[in-house]
């Protein structure tokens, strides 16, 4: 929902805690096509307002960052683009990946907002303390996030779940600000 009157505010509440945003790729920060040229080199379409997204949180103070369970060069080379923090490819066990973070940044799972598409994300999606589904989800993935975007994976999801969290803490403005400057 990306009204925030529309929102509950037990999702306001888990808004406001989050200081560290995690995302699968494929069906999430794209549509979730996998297209390779005729050289065999994979091509994604990234939406250019998750983009900005991503960026706003950055200035806003947050860290941001992907678990996925490919290892591709493509998500590799946006995710340093984008200057983010965290980048966990190739790893099938997502939940691992979450712990291990998590471990290392000494926070708990309140702190932490995932968001995902399909079934290798439910179990980040249960123990993130913000569940997100991308509107276009499986049934099983929405039925699983504490909040489900009107927006589809590829087409600002992301950026609605971080402008939902950044409204929350009442940082959305001052990061806004930061990019005109």
């Amino acid at each position: 929902m990306s009204g925030q009157s529309k929102l509950s505010q037990e999702i306001l509440n888990r808004a406001s805690k989050i200081k560290v945003i995690l995302m699968d790729v494929d069906g999430v920060m794209t549509r979730g096509d996998i297209v390779y040229d005729s050289n065999g080199l994979e091509v994604k379409h990234f939406n250019a307002h998750d983009g900005l997204g991503i960026k706003l949180a950055r200035l806003a103070g947050l860290k941001t960052g992907i678990i996925s369970s490919r290892e591709s060069g493509t998500i590799r080379v946006r995710a340093k683009e984008l200057k983010m923090d965290y980048l966990y490819l190739g790893r099938d066990l997502k939940l691992q990946a979450f712990h291990e973070l998590q471990s290392v940044l000494s926070l708990p799972s309140e702190k932490f907002c995932f968001i995902g598409d399909d079934l290798p994300d439910i179990p980040v999606i249960r123990e993130a303390g913000l569940g997100v589904a991308v509107n276009n989800a499986t049934e099983p993935t929405r039925k699983s996030a504490h909040l489900v975007t009107e927006r589809k994976g590829g087409d600002g999801a992301v950026r609605e779940v971080i402008e939902i969290i950044l409204k929350s803490q009442n940082l959305l403005e001052k990061a806004v600000q930061k990019v005109w400057k």
